[in-house]
């Protein structure tokens, strides 16, 4: 694990026994490098790289990857037309899916995924 991730086997003792954390650049490359892990996913969810670019980010607010429209991990909060608002129950990103499951908005600001969910139903992409 320490090779794959570019560090000493050390640095990684230390930030397995809470001594130390894991920079960003090292997250992410966890992150990518085993986003079909079933560990990862019980900490963060079905998506982590959506986490990690909204974290970025702080919102993402173009067309993106098709998702399941997954139902395990989000909780639909509000839908208007075509469009569903929805809560990651672990991370408590929000995101917005059209009927077809294409993710157009994330944040964790709910007030702004709201007003984006209501441009999206009014046709103001």
């Amino acid at each position: 694990m320490a090779e794959v991730l570019g560090i000493s086997k050390k640095t990684l003792v230390q930030i397995e026994k809470g001594r130390t954390y894991a920079s960003w650049t090292q997250i992410v490359a966890l992150c990518a490098l085993f986003r079909d892990s079933e560990i990862i996913e019980s900490v963060l969810g079905d998506r982590s790289l959506e986490i990690l670019e909204t974290i970025a980010h702080e919102e993402v607010d173009v067309p993106k990857s098709r998702t399941f429209g997954e139902r395990v991990w989000w909780t639909e909060i509000k839908k208007i037309g075509t469009f569903r608002l929805q809560q990651n129950v672990i991370s408590k990103h929000y995101r917005i899916l059209d009927e077809q499951n294409y993710r157009w908005y994330s944040s964790f600001n709910k007030d702004e995924a709201i007003k984006r969910l209501e441009e999206l139903a009014r046709g103001m992409v």
